[in-house]
C-alpha cells in the first residue's frame, strides 16, 4: 500500500485590511516602547519605524504626524488599563478587598506595560489636552465607584462633596507609590508593606465595613482611668 503523502496545513492569506491593521499596530506598539525608553522628545519617527520594522514612509500611511501618533498613545493604553483593572476586580464583592484588588491590578499592569508610566507622566507636557482628558476620565470612573460604595453604606460619613477629592487623593497616592516603588520597568515585586499600609489607611479612614477598632480607641478608657487614679492620689 502506497504511503499517504502528509497533508500540509493550508496557509490562510491575510486580507489587505488585516495586513494594514497589523502594520498600524506594530507602529503603535513600537511608539509605546520608544516613548517609554526615550521619552516623547527623543521618540523620533526613524526610531519608531526601526523598532516596528517598517519603512519610514510607511508611517505616514497610518498617522498624519508624530504628534498625531502621540495623541493616540495615552487613550489607547488607558483603555487597556481600564479593561485590565475591570477584569481583575469583577469577581470581588467585598468593598475593601475590591480596592485592594484594584491597587494590585494597577501594579500588575505596569509590569506588563512599564512604558505606560513615562507615557502618562510626560503626557502632561507633550499632549496636555489628552493628558487632562485621561485624568478626568479615570477620576470620573473612580468617583462613580466611590459613590456607589457610599450608596451601599460601605463608606464612612463623607459628604457628597467630599467624595470627589477622595477619588483624586487615592489616584494621587497610586502615582507616588509607583514613583517610589514600581517605576522604570522593574520586574521586582512591590514591597508587601506598600499594600498593607495603603489598605490600613483605607480600612481605618475610608471604609465603614471591615474596619477594626484602632489602638487609640482601645487605649483611651485606660488612659482616662489612670488619670482619674492620679487625681485621687493627689487629693489624699
Amino acid at each position: 500500500m502506497a504511503a499517504t503523502a502528509p497533508v500540509r496545513a493550508r496557509r490562510i492569506k491575510k486580507t489587505r485590511a488585516e495586513t494594514s491593521e497589523g502594520i498600524r499596530r506594530a507602529i503603535f506598539l513600537a511608539a509605546a516602547a520608544v516613548v517609554g525608553k526615550y521619552g516623547y522628545a527623543d521618540a523620533s519617527i526613524s526610531r519608531i519605524t526601526s523598532v516596528a520594522k517598517v519603512a519610514h514612509g510607511t508611517f505616514y500611511n497610518y498617522f498624519d504626524s508624530r504628534q498625531d501618533l502621540f495623541e493616540q498613545l495615552l487613550p489607547a493604553l488607558g483603555e487597556i488599563l481600564l479593561q485590565h483593572v475591570t477584569e481583575s476586580v469583577a469577581a470581588v464583592s467585598d468593598p475593601v478587598a475590591r480596592e485592594e484588588a484594584r491597587l494590585n491590578a494597577w501594579f500588575e499592569f505596569l509590569k506588563i506595560h512599564p512604558e505606560f508610566y513615562r507615557i502618562l507622566n510626560e503626557g502632561e507636557v507633550f499632549v496636555p489636552e489628552i493628558y487632562r482628558q485621561h485624568v478626568e476620565n479615570f477620576g470620573d470612573g473612580f468617583l462613580r465607584t466611590l459613590r456607589r460604595a457610599k450608596e451601599r453604606g460601605d463608606l464612612r460619613d463623607f459628604t457628597d462633596d467630599e467624595i470627589e477629592p477622595i477619588a483624586y487623593i487615592l489616584l494621587a497616592a497610586r502615582s507616588y507609590l509607583t514613583f517610589r516603588y514600581a517605576r522604570g520597568g522593574s520586574k521586582a515585586a512591590v514591597p508587601a508593606a506598600v499594600n498593607s499600609a495603603y489598605m490600613k489607611l483605607l480600612r481605618h479612614g475610608l471604609f465603614a465595613v471591615g474596619a477594626e477598632t484602632g489602638p487609640v480607641e482601645k487605649q483611651r478608657p485606660k488612659s482616662r482611668a489612670r488619670k482619674a487614679a492620679r487625681t485621687r492620689l493627689r487629693s489624699t
